[in-house]
């Protein structure tokens, strides 16, 4: 695999027992790579390693005159020269090709894992720990993966070496050979400690990481009370965790350093000493004293990649158990899909609540508890909780569909829609069934104002369509955020859309319009909202009111106004004294007796306004709150 072949077709399936398991699986599906990163590092280090004996064979020809040898050495040396560069220059290819390419098969698995898990993903893990994965952890991962085979190859040079200099000159060679595994050996007492010291600092610098997103997801509301300040003291205090982390870490490497090199200089001190007393008792010549000399020193070079790899692997292995963890994570439904690919059509049923959407109908769904509306919306979407059966569309349940059938056949947007940088025609370009245009889908969801204003906020965009929206839509209202994320979904068209409090941030007058455009636009087609708006209600042809996770009243907005006194506390924001001073229902068209000092709202519990007082008064509640 090439750097210009990504993204790979298949990045495979991983193997997420654990963080070791997972970089070697990394390591086995790039066995071609490391394999020519290996090749190339050989011909590096060993042409690298040669070059003390074509020094110490070229002074020994000197001394002894001989003219034929010193040509020998010379164009032995030469040939190193060139196996050093070209050695060089393709293990960095290689080497940056397994980097980069380890890279992007662990963030397309984690991508395909989001995808996957849905909105399920953050509830199971934290969204710092995502973010961290996807971004720093990736880079980890691969360094250590490509690191591996630079580390195999110095390994193997290091041994050669050793062996050649006990064959060329036994009594030096033994000096080297036994120096250079104490050398090798020396710092892994350190590396514990380092390797805690490292973990102590990433795990600072994740909750220092998600703390800064939720801080700059809530910005807009951070402001709102006047808490921007609270919360950069605490990202402050939360950096100076890190740094301080950061920097005993750093000492502890910057010890583990200073080893490699003072003990490669004692044994060189040795090795001088020894061969210096040899020289002087005529049992070596100066030749091989400088090829030893020259040796020992050119083997500090492969020698650091010991440090390196130690390094890379304490670093990586952390990051390498977050990946295997997000990956490790699976959906409670079968996600290959056990029925046929195609989109089922019919009502949705969710067995968990008895909640039933007719087919081609708009009903609207009533809920207390807005985590629990929330759950029910996305195991409409196909996403099940751990314990809660699959919802069914048609019959077929949503887990036993292709992940991609089921959510053709069934989207949901829940009620904190994203929406991604890029043009307003970019936003709008979605797998959609080509029935509705683009232009119907805003006039629906009532952006003109927000067409004009994004149209008056980009600089040479004339099309509103051409027109930049900002990261997550910041630079927009809630209002205009929902409104785009609305006609976003109408445009897709799936066969059952769920829409969880699709208006919750747009005004009364809008929210009405909204209203009548959604019902006009998804006629014929099963649409799910999840609201306690009295204008969308009215609207809907059907309610079904959900009370302690199941369907406890199921009728149109006005009769369970009169009939339900729980779905009229929740949907008029009644308060628990209020509530009890009406403990009974009221029957349809009856008026009870009502006192003087009943003021408005207390028309509209008892019932003695009419049908349309009521939803007026309603609206001037919703105007007012």
């Amino acid at each position: 695999m090439q750097i210009q072949d990504l993204p790979y077709p298949d990045p495979g399936v991983p193997d997420a027992r654990s963080g070791p398991r997972f970089l070697w699986w990394l390591f086995r599906n790039q066995l071609d790579g490391q394999l020519k990163s290996l090749a190339w590092g050989l011909l590096h280090f060993a042409s690298v390693s040669a070059l003390p004996f074509c020094v110490g064979l070229a002074i020994q020809a000197v001394v002894d005159r001989s003219g034929s040898r010193l040509a020998l050495a010379g164009g032995v040396m030469v040939l190193c020269c060139v196996g050093n560069a070209l050695g060089d220059t393709f293990l960095h290819r290689t080497a940056v090709t397994n980097w980069i390419t380890a890279a992007a098969r662990v963030q397309q698995l984690l991508a395909r894992k989001t995808a996957l898990l849905g909105s399920a993903l953050t509830r199971r893990v934290a969204a710092g720990e995502v973010v961290a994965v996807s971004t720093g952890d990736v880079e980890k991962i691969g360094w250590f993966v490509e690191a591996l085979s630079r580390f195999t190859a110095a390994a193997l040079t290091i041994v050669l070496v050793c062996v050649a200099l006990v064959v060329y000159e036994p009594a030096l060679g033994v000096v080297v050979i036994v120096g250079l595994p104490v050398l090798a050996l020396a710092v892994l007492p350190l590396l514990p400690r380092a390797t805690r010291r490292a973990d102590v600092q990433r795990d600072k610098a994740g909750r220092a990481t998600e703390l800064a997103s939720d801080t700059v997801a809530g910005l807009r509301v951070l402001r709102g009370i006047g808490g921007e300040e609270l919360f950069l003291d605490r990202y402050r205090s939360a950096s100076q965790e890190v740094r301080h982390a950061a920097v005993r870490s750093a000492r502890m490497w910057s010890l583990i350093s200073a080893i490699q090199v003072l003990l490669p200089g004692l044994l060189l001190i040795a090795v001088v000493w020894h061969g210096v007393h040899l020289a002087r008792e005529g049992r070596i010549g100066v030749g091989e004293l400088v090829t030893v000399y020259s040796s020992v020193m050119i083997l500090t070079y492969p020698l650091r990649h010991f440090e390196e790899i130690a390094m890379a692997y304490s670093f990586s292995r952390p990051s390498a158990k977050r990946a295997a963890r997000v990956l490790s994570l699976e959906r409670a439904t079968d996600t290959g899909g056990s029925r046929a690919a195609e989109t089922p059509t019919g009502d949705l049923y969710d067995p968990a609540t008895g909640l039933l959407a007719p087919a081609g109908r708009l009903t609207a769904v009533v809920c207390g508890d807005p985590d629990a509306a929330g759950r029910l919306a996305e195991r409409l979407g196909g996403h099940p909780s751990e314990q809660g059966a699959s919802a069914q569309l048609g019959g077929v349940p949503l887990d036993e569909l292709p992940l991609k059938s089921a959510r053709t056949a069934v989207l949901v947007q829940d009620k904190d829609p994203v929406l991604l940088s890029g043009t307003l025609r970019e936003l709008l370009d979605v797998p959609a069934s080509g029935a509705v245009a683009a232009e119907d889908a805003l006039a629906a969801a009532q952006c003109g104002d927000v067409l004009a204003a994004l149209a008056q906020g980009s600089l040479g965009a004339d099309d509103p369509m051409d027109a930049r929206i900002t990261e997550r839509g910041r630079s927009l209202s809630g209002g205009q955020r929902q409104r785009l994320a609305l006609a976003r979904s109408l445009i897709t068209d799936p066969e059952a859309l769920v829409l969880d409090e699709p208006t919750s941030a747009v005004d009364s007058h809008t929210e009405a319009r909204i209203a009548e455009g959604v019902r006009a636009l998804r006629a014929g087609r099963t649409t799910v909202v999840f609201t306690s708006s009295p204008l969308l209600l009215d609207r809907a042809d059907r309610i079904v009111f959900l009370h302690d996770g199941e369907v406890a009243a199921v009728g149109a907005h006005r009769e369970l106004l009169h009939t339900e006194p729980r779905y009229r506390a929740v949907v008029t924001r009644e308060t628990d004294e209020e509530a009890a001073a009406h403990p009974d229902a009221v029957p349809a068209g009856r008026k009870p007796a009502r006192s003087p000092a009943d003021d408005g709202l207390t028309d509209v519990r008892d019932g003695a306004l009419s049908d349309d007082d009521v939803l007026h008064r309603l609206e001037e509640i919703e105007e007012t709150a």
